[in-house]
């Protein structure tokens, strides 16, 4: 008797798991893999400035996990000898030592501040991004241009990966010149 209902057990067990595969479902689904957004290629305006060199340290530096910040994504470039290149940032000014960080990009800061802040993932509680530095890249400087990673910043806000260029500057103070700073304002639009 014993082995009859050791047989039926059996026999429903694997009867349940074939049919729940024959589903697709299983007692252990993949998480989705979240591929990267954009592309590491310069904009056309960009490409004549730059030259992509190898340069795993520095582009393994700013590759982020899922939902850690940084890049998901990047290649390195170095400009050229006779570059004329704007990089801009926006920064804390509670912070003086943020105007040089390393987190910069190609296109002035426009726009809503809260789609600025998606598209290069700058969690509200790492600046109020209230100051912006728009300065020269130097000859020969290394960069890393790629795509942002997400970002967890709380329960209630977390972005997705983005395909915003940002750049990354290794030591930012050393690597530009003819800096320019600027004020953020407060300028609001009516909603239509």
């Amino acid at each position: 008797m014993k082995s009859i209902f050791k047989t039926c057990a059996i026999s429903l067990f694997v009867l349940s798991t074939s049919a729940c595969s024959h589903f697709g479902i299983t007692s252990e689904q993949p998480k989705p893999e979240k591929s990267c957004a954009g592309t590491t290629d310069l904009p056309g305006s960009l490409k004549a400035q730059f030259v992509a060199i190898e340069d795993s340290t520095l582009l393994q530096a700013t590759l982020g996990e899922p939902e850690k910040g940084k890049l998901c994504q990047g290649q390195v470039y170095q400009s050229k000898p006779d570059s004329q290149v704007t990089v801009y940032r926006a920064w804390n000014s509670t912070n003086p030592n943020s105007r040089f960080g390393n987190w910069w990009a190609f296109n002035l800061p426009r726009g809503k501040i809260a789609q600025y802040r998606e598209d290069y993932e700058i969690c509200y509680q790492w600046s109020p991004l209230d100051k912006m530095v728009a300065c020269t890249l130097k000859a020969n400087a290394k960069v890393v241009v790629g795509n942002g990673q997400s970002a967890f910043c709380s329960d209630y806000l977390t972005y997705p990966v983005s395909a915003a260029q940002q750049v990354y500057l290794d030591n930012a103070k050393d690597m530009v010149l003819d800096c320019k700073e600027y004020d953020g304002v407060m300028s609001w639009h009516m909603i239509q």
